[in-house]
């Protein structure tokens, strides 16, 4: 019975929150992107829930929200790790050994591109290009950028990620 009490208790922030967030845009259509940032910014990602009551708080059709949440990259419809690893994969960064740099950080964190670890601690992406690429190969952090850290810098990076 507590676990279905803390979920309800859980269930009802969620829905707060996209409230408070909805209302700090004045609920307009015209600003979704932003309050979809802004949610995700405070889950880590958009979870159904929260998109159902963004719907009914912007009094928009779901799908509406869907299509826009599916067509930019920066938003994710899954769970995701409280830290978030991107590796450039761009044509700076790949000439730069990108590749050898994702099988650094896939070794050290036990996951693929586009997995989560088990613990929820890390998620790790390839990106197409971070923007800064005279820095090639980079790998970001929770948006900290490093350029082509050595295998022991990754490690401590890491291992300092709550």
């Amino acid at each position: 019975m507590s676990r279905e009490v803390a979920m309800l208790g859980e269930q009802m922030a969620l829905q707060e929150k996209v409230e408070e967030i909805c209302a700090k845009y004045n609920r307009k259509e015209s600003l979704l992107i932003q309050i979809l940032l802004e949610i995700q910014d405070e889950l880590n990602w958009l979870p159904k829930e929260a998109l159902l009551r963004l719907s009914a708080q912007l009094q928009i059709p779901l799908k509406r929200i869907y299509e826009v949440a599916t067509f930019y990259k920066v938003f994710s419809l899954i769970l995701r790790g409280r830290n978030l690893v991107k590796v450039c994969t761009g044509t700076a960064c790949h000439v730069r050994k990108a590749p050898v740099m994702i099988s650094r950080v896939t070794q050290l964190l036990g996951i693929n591109p586009g997995e989560t670890s088990s613990d929820l601690r890390f998620t790790l992406e390839t990106v197409g290009c971070l923007g800064c690429c005279a820095l090639g190969p980079v790998v970001a952090i929770n948006d900290e950028y490093y350029s082509n850290p050595t295998t022991s810098k990754l490690e401590k990076l890491f291992n300092e990620c709550q």
